[in-house]
């Protein structure tokens, strides 16, 4: 059996608790340094679709994401974001509006469990894969 931290010595379900916590905080840490990585190779950016200020590829976990999660994006810092896009219904209208001062971009950081950031975390860099083998830059 492999040594590790369940296998050496310490048992019981908190030591496989704290063994599992520390290895997915181990992978998320990776998994952050990757993402900037990446990020800093795709040059440029692209612009989030449909979005006016917002640069970021689009983050779709395989198997499905958190349903309470709205728009997860890849920010062009390499950090996660969930994208929120709406319209600034504060403001009067006007017969002929400039939708930029509608419109309202607000790119929150990525508050989510771990667990949940890893599965995301993979899933930006198999997005991003996606996105440069599409622009034909190969790897």
């Amino acid at each position: 059996m492999p040594e590790g931290p369940v296998s050496s010595g310490s048992n019981g379900p908190s030591a496989w608790r704290a063994a599992a916590d520390a290895a997915l905080e181990s992978a998320a840490q990776e998994l952050r340094t990757q993402l900037v990585a990446i990020a800093e190779q795709i040059d440029p950016f692209p612009a989030f679709p449909g979005a006016v200020f917002a640069y970021g590829i689009e983050v779709e976990p395989r198997g499905g994401g958190d349903p309470d999660l709205g728009c997860v994006i890849l920010g062009n810092d390499g950090q996660l974001y969930e994208l929120e896009i709406g319209l600034d219904d504060t403001q009067p209208q006007q017969a002929v509006a400039d939708a930029s001062t509608e419109r309202h971009e607000e790119l929150r950081p990525l508050d989510v469990p771990v667990a949940v950031f890893v599965h995301y975390a993979h899933a930006a860099i198999e997005a991003a894969a996606s996105y440069v083998e599409g622009q034909g830059a190969g790897d």
